[in-house]
C-alpha cells in the first residue's frame, strides 16, 4: 500500500501567494471552490527555524480543510518530499513574513 499523495498548493489571498504542503486536494463541494486538508507542516520543537513556516502553521493548524476560490489556485503540484512552506508578495515574488510584531508609528 502506498503512502498518500503529498501536494504543493500556491494559491492567492490577499494580494499574497501562500505555498502550503497538504495530502489532501480536491473539488469542493461548495461550488467554485477547491478544498485543501491534512495539512503537512515541519514539526519541531525549540527555536523557530523559519519564520515563515511557524506562521502558516499559526494560521492554518487547527484548519480541518480550506476552500479557496477556484479562481484564486494558482498551482497544485503533486511532490515527493515537502519543501519550504512560504508567503510572498504576490506584485513582487519576494517573501512576506514580519518574524517579530512591528509597533505601530507614533502619531
Amino acid at each position: 500500500m502506498s503512502a498518500k499523495p503529498l501536494y504543493k498548493v500556491s494559491f492567492l489571498s490577499h494580494a499574497r501567494v501562500y505555498e502550503l504542503y497538504a495530502r489532501h486536494v480536491a473539488g469542493s463541494a461548495l461550488w467554485g471552490f477547491t478544498e485543501i486538508g491534512e495539512f503537512v507542516f515541519d514539526v519541531r520543537d525549540g527555536l523557530v527555524v523559519d519564520p515563515a513556516e511557524e506562521r502558516l502553521r499559526d494560521e492554518f493548524g487547527d484548519t480541518r480543510v480550506l476552500h479557496i476560490p477556484m479562481q484564486h489556485v494558482l498551482r497544485i503540484e503533486e511532490v515527493e518530499k515537502k519543501g519550504q512552506s512560504a508567503i510572498r508578495d504576490a506584485a513582487t515574488g519576494e517573501k512576506v513574513v514580519t518574524p517579530f510584531p512591528v509597533p505601530a508609528k507614533p502619531r
